[in-house]
């Protein structure tokens, strides 16, 4: 049983900069897909990127391309997203989340259609960009 903790969520102002981690417990096998979601006040759960951990190929929305980068460790115990260029619109909960899958194209799916159902979740941590 994975089991997720998210950190790294705060408060900043547009412009800035935050690093979300996400630390994985109990096995982590090479063909998981990691990935962060995010869901804002009254709207559903968005896609925003994710690696899979076989070749570590990523995925971004294309909202955040070109200021986000998702990354994971040597070990694949945690995942990371630096978030730089942060704007008003990216205030939102982000959730980490694992899925067992046994190609990457599943993490391109999974981030266009995310299923809060299916595999691990974290419980969240918030960030805030104000203007």
């Amino acid at each position: 049983q994975v089991q997720l903790v998210e950190s790294g969520g705060g408060s900043v102002q547009a412009g800035g900069s935050l690093r979300l981690s996400c630390a994985a417990s109990g096995y982590i096998s090479t063909t998981y897909c990691m990935g962060w979601f995010r869901q804002a006040p009254g709207k559903e759960r968005e896609g925003v990127a994710s690696i899979y951990t076989s070749g570590s190929s990523t995925y971004y929305t294309d909202s955040v391309k070109g200021r986000f980068t998702i990354s994971q460790d040597n070990d694949k115990s945690t995942v990371y997203l630096q978030m730089n260029s942060l704007k008003p619109e990216d205030t939102a909960m982000y959730y980490c989340a694992a899925h067992l899958v046994n190609s990457g194209r599943y993490c391109a799916i999974l981030l266009n259609r995310p299923r809060p159902d299916l595999g691990a979740w974290g419980q969240g941590t918030q960030v805030t960009v104000s203007s």
